[in-house]
């Protein structure tokens, strides 16, 4: 599948610590790093908001610092994994299984940026 400007495209949100950034890093920004053994979904997130409280309420306590990053997906490809509601009206998350998220990875439009920087 050839993806460019012309391709429609869903904004998400990631909130990551420092080891998960720097292996996007190594990836040229371009794809999120393989999920652990103890991590079966990859969840990115639809909206800011919630990825800067997740940033700030977890990744700080846990690694002294937390990012947020902002990335597009194929929105044809993305539709389907169906929104997650994990809590409140706007804790809106897509769960993709671990063993997709190459699959995942290949309909990244654009790079994966850093938005927001907690410590």
């Amino acid at each position: 599948m050839v993806q460019n400007e012309e391709t429609p495209t869903t904004l998400l949100w990631r909130p990551t610590g420092p080891e998960e950034l720097e292996l996007v890093r190594q990836s040229g920004w371009r794809a999120w790093p393989p999920r652990l053994p103890e991590q079966p979904i990859f969840y990115p997130v639809l909206n800011e908001e919630y990825a800067i409280k997740i940033a700030r309420e977890w990744n700080v306590p846990h690694s002294g610092v937390g990012y947020v990053t902002r990335f597009r997906v194929d929105s044809e490809f993305v539709q389907r994994y169906p929104v997650q509601q994990a809590g409140g009206r706007t804790i809106l998350e897509l769960w993709v299984p671990a063993e997709e998220l190459d699959e995942f990875n290949a309909h990244l439009v654009g790079p994966i940026e850093v938005v927001h920087e907690f410590r």
